[in-house]
């Protein structure tokens, strides 16, 4: 059996798929691209199958189409002849629309200009709203720079820097995108930096100030401390004089001549000062908080501190001419007081500024450099009253800056080198007054013609003679006037050291040794080469040393007198037992010794004198049977000299009349032995035997 197809059979089969592949290109779900591409591969011959089967599928659509517009071809010529009647109604009516719109357009042109001004006015009132809304952010940050520009014209800079710190914390950020904004964030920098300028040049004029007043600051802190120990001093001698025992010479005196009550009304009515009240500290606070705001506190820390510690080696520096008065060393004490006052005041009125470690620091340093000045300037003076008023500057000094914290008893110390040459100059001064003293005594025993001239002698000397007081007026004392001045005088040697060691805050029982000390220096030493020294003297003769003999004995005497004066001046009991003792008795004993010697010498030389006038005729053929005239004029001499010295004692008058018979004994000897003597005659023997005989006599 034949298995191919028959052309029918084909034919239904083609149509079968033909129809399908219409259907696929008349639907418009399925791609066209792969529906024809079925149609192209499937067999050969197959597009001009499918173009003819497509031309079949037209040709049948148009059939159709023409039986449908065949259909309603009498409806669509009814719908156009409609259509054709109202076109006159729809060109009246295209008018009208037209009319309608151009009369819509003319007031709606209106409506636009109107719509356009309100947007207009919206985007304004937008734009307003949004720039109100800017500015009240730019405000404040305006407002802050306002007020930090008028901070700056009034110099209040502290409180600039705190507006600073709020512009760019706060205010600067909210409103940073604006150019003026970032302007005045660039120009906050340039303002710290001119307020740091402007704060430290105010600092420099502030240590320029205090440099100048640091003066008058110490002027006033030492005038102050000087008041209230003053009043200490004054409460203090009133209880002295009324536990005082009575003694020979005057009361001490109040050295300022003011009471206690006077000191304290001149203390009260003086108004008191600060270092505040002289010199304005804002300066130093305002440029501290501004450098501590900064957050450059240390920068400043070190350069004030830098500063003060140059200012500190130029007040230590003292004039050359600074010993030559009491100014020079009021001024330097100043200067100093008033630099260290300036220096408490900001240790305790600032937070670290200055540390107590500092100030120790620079005050240890101004110690040993005014310990050196002091040392060297004081060895200058000669006056002891300026070395005097030196020490009362010195106290009062370490006083005012104990009162403030510093320590000062390296001070004290150094009063003791300068009680010494105190002391010396006081001995030099005291040498001068004993030699115009010993240089105006006409060492003759002092008359008194009544009772008042008798106790005006007593009261500056402490003399007690029954035998003297119960003679009648006139009478003689047997010492000289030089005994009551030089007593008076050592008694005012005593008061003056005493002056020194007041206020020394030093016991008593120092006190009496300082002055039994110096009194000892002023009789060993001044008052002894003083003695020495007169009886040394040509001019001086017997009759002098004898009274100066009988001086030393009264002096000697009025020793323990003096020694109960300083007793009733410092209170302390001469039992105690380091109380130092004075050494009068050994200087009156020594000098006394000295004049006796030189009365024996004075009295040999006054022997030889009269053996040199002898003229022995040694080959006299007989003698004048009398003595010779030398011989009798040297015995009256010796009569008249032993007569002044029945005031001497007993064994000195003794001595001395036994000392001058050995040495004409001596002499007459040598007279004889003499190796130029070639030969002597009978009648010369006989003469000097005479003498000799004369000599035995008396």
């Amino acid at each position: 059996m034949d298995s191919s197809n028959s052309p029918q059979e084909e034919d239904q089969g083609e149509g079968k798929v033909y129809g399908n592949v219409f259907a696929e290109l008349e639907s418009v779900d399925l791609p066209l691209g792969t529906t024809l591409r079925s149609v192209y591969d499937d067999q050969p011959n197959a597009h001009k199958k499918f173009m003819e089967k497509l031309d079949a599928r037209i040709r049948n659509h148009d059939r159709e189409i023409e039986k449908m517009c065949n259909f309603h071809h009498q409806g669509f010529v009814d719908a156009i002849t409609e259509l054709l009647k109202v076109r006159a109604d729809a060109e009246k009516l295209m008018g009208q629309v037209s009319d309608t719109n151009r009369r819509l357009q003319d007031a709606g042109r209106e409506v636009t200009a109107q719509t356009e001004e309100v947007i207009r006015c919206r985007i304004q009132q937008r734009n307003m709203a949004t720039t109100v809304e800017r500015l009240q952010l730019c405000i404040p940050v305006l407002e802050m720079y306002s007020k930090l520009k008028e901070q700056l014209e009034l110099k209040r800079y502290y409180s600039a820097l705190k507006t600073m710190e709020q512009l760019e914390n706060t205010y600067i950020p909210r409103v940073s995108q604006y150019r003026f904004c970032q302007i005045m964030a660039e120009m906050l920098p340039k303002l710290r930096e001119e307020i740091k300028e402007i704060s430290m040049s105010d600092l420099k004029d502030f240590l320029e100030s205090i440099r100048k007043h640091s003066d008058k600051i110490g002027e006033t802190a030492m005038r102050q401390a000087q008041q209230h120990r003053t009043f200490n001093s004054e409460v203090q001698k009133q209880v002295t004089l009324s536990c005082a025992k009575p003694m020979y010479g005057r009361t001490p005196l109040h050295h300022n001549g003011l009471s206690a009550e006077a000191a304290d009304e001149e203390e009260m009515d003086e108004e008191v000062l600060t270092a505040q009240d002289l010199v304005d500290f804002s300066p130093v606070y305002r440029c501290l908080h501004i450098y501590t705001v900064l957050g450059d506190r240390e920068t400043f820390e070190n350069y004030y501190r830098k500063q003060r510690k140059k200012q500190a080696r130029l007040v230590l520096q003292p004039q050359s001419n600074m010993h030559e008065t009491v100014e020079g060393y009021r001024k330097y004490f100043n200067q100093i007081v008033g630099f260290f006052v300036v220096e408490d005041h900001i240790l305790h009125a600032t937070q670290g500024l200055v540390t107590r470690a500092f100030t120790d620091e620079l005050w240890n340093m101004a110690l040993s450099k005014i310990i050196a000045v002091l040392r060297t300037h004081s060895s200058y003076c000669e006056d002891p009253d300026l070395v005097l008023e030196l020490k009362n500057l010195i106290v009062i000094f370490a006083d005012t800056l104990q009162g403030y914290g510093f320590p000062v008893n390296r001070l004290f110390d150094l009063l003791f080198e300068v009680r010494d040459q105190y002391n010396e100059t006081l001995l030099k001064k005291w040498a001068l007054v004993f030699r115009d003293i010993f240089e105006q005594d006409n060492y003759s025993p002092i008359p008194v013609e009544n009772e008042e001239e008798y106790k005006a002698v007593v009261s500056r000397f402490p003399f007690h003679d029954a035998e003297i007081e119960k003679q009648q007026f006139p009478k003689k004392l047997p010492m000289s006037q030089s005994v009551p001045q030089i007593y008076s005088q050592v008694k005012e040697f005593i008061y003056a050291s005493l002056k020194f060691s007041e206020s020394l805050h030093r016991s008593s029982t120092e006190i009496d040794d300082m002055l039994r000390k110096s009194t000892n220096l002023l009789l060993t030493r001044t008052l002894s080469s003083c003695l020495q020294n007169l009886i040394k003297k040509p001019h001086i003769g017997l009759t002098e040393l004898v009274q100066i003999i009988i001086n030393t004995t009264h002096l000697e005497y009025a020793c323990k007198y003096l020694e109960d004066f300083i007793t009733n001046i410092t209170n302390v009991s001469p039992e105690t037992v380091h109380t130092t003792r004075l050494y009068g008795l050994s200087t009156f004993k020594d000098a006394r010794h000295a004049a006796e010697g030189e009365i024996y010498t004075k009295l040999n030389q006054k022997i030889d004198e009269f053996i040199q006038l002898a003229d022995y005729e040694w080959g006299m053929a007989e003698s004048d049977g009398r003595a010779s005239g030398y011989l009798m004029d040297l015995i009256n001499f010796l009569r008249s000299t032993f007569q002044v010295f029945t005031h001497l004692p007993g064994k000195v008058a003794q001595t001395a009349c036994m000392s001058a018979c050995k040495h004409l004994s001596t002499s007459l000897m040598q007279m004889l032995l003499d190796t130029e003597l070639k030969q002597i005659s009978m009648g010369a023997i006989e003469q000097f035997n005479l003498d000799v005989i004369q000599c035995e006599r008396e």
